[in-house]
């Protein structure tokens, strides 16, 4: 039995972008509570070589969009990238949801063997397979960046659990 390309996308990018959500919700909560500049926290990074919260919540929401785009055939939206707050995080993650939302599976399935091809005309161009890319590339991409932002919230004192990570599902 196989799994459909929308069922190993979709879902799964909606639900650890409404826990992203809703863990960015409790940090905006957890810096209000004890004085903390919100932009002490979406500044923080794990090491200085990485990206800060704010941006490893971009590109965490990047990858979903793509990557749901490539596989369903449509034009990856563009926006994000000007976001400075929690508010403007929540907002992008709401748009990403919506995008998703407008998504089908006749849309995704079938794609396993469409050719997507990363970074064309450059001397990093790699062609992959629908398949390879969402299960190489694409979902492992995602997850780093959203553990990466979680790791973050968590190392700076924010009451996360392993349920507001994983979130509903």
């Amino acid at each position: 039995m196989s799994i459909s390309m929308y069922s190993a996308s979709i879902p799964v990018f909606k639900q650890m972008l409404a826990s992203l959500d809703h863990v960015l919700a409790k940090a905006e909560a957890h810096a209000a509570a004890r004085n903390i500049a919100p932009e002490a926290l979406l500044q923080a990074r794990l090491f200085p070589d990485m990206f800060p919260l704010l941006r490893q919540v971009q590109v965490a929401a990047d990858f979903a969009r793509g990557v749901s785009a490539r596989l369903a055939g449509v034009a990856v939206p563009a926006y994000g990238e000007g976001e400075k707050t929690f508010a403007d995080l929540q907002t992008m993650i709401g748009n990403t949801l919506a995008f998703l939302d407008g998504l089908n599976a006749a849309q995704c399935d079938g794609s396993e063997a469409r050719e997507i091809v990363l970074r064309p005309g450059t001397p990093k161009e790699k062609k992959l397979s629908g398949q390879a890319y969402l299960l190489h590339y694409g979902l492992p991409q995602f997850f780093f960046h959203v553990t990466t932002a979680y790791a973050i919230l968590r190392h700076n004192g924010v009451e996360i659990g392993k349920k507001d990570y994983m979130g509903a599902y």
